[in-house]
């Protein structure tokens, strides 16, 4: 078995980088979501989520940004939206021929953040 960490096999920050813009291109073409990208700048947000997806797959990026429950509390975002945004982040993955393996590898780190993204529900 290899010593490559999964960074390292998903191709380093190059090829996250592109697996990223693929992702959002998806998040912003779907009107189940895209409305949380309003007023964002999405070249500095593409950016973010490179360093941070390549921090959380072993990277030697350290990831800076805002912690993850205070960047999305004021959201209010669904359980279902997290899911809608967790599937085009797979099928990106799959765009770019990431074997299961390591795409599944991807998704496990990411669902391990639905706690601090996925807001209260609107009737609290």
């Amino acid at each position: 078995m290899s010593n490559e960490t999964l960074y390292e096999r998903l191709g380093g920050e190059p090829a996250i980088g592109a697996i990223v813009s693929e992702f959002y291109d998806r998040v912003l073409a779907d009107d189940r979501v895209n409305h949380y990208f309003d007023d964002v700048d999405m070249a500095d947000q593409r950016s973010h989520q490179t360093k941070f997806l390549s921090a959380v797959t072993g990277g030697p990026i350290r990831y800076e940004g805002e912690e993850m429950a205070g960047a999305h509390e004021e959201l209010a975002i669904t359980d279902a939206e997290f899911e809608i945004v967790a599937t085009h982040l797979d099928e990106a993955l799959r765009e770019f021929d990431v074997d299961e393996a390591d795409r599944e590898a991807v998704m496990e780190a990411v669902s391990g953040f639905e706690g601090d993204v996925v807001g209260p529900p609107a009737d609290e």
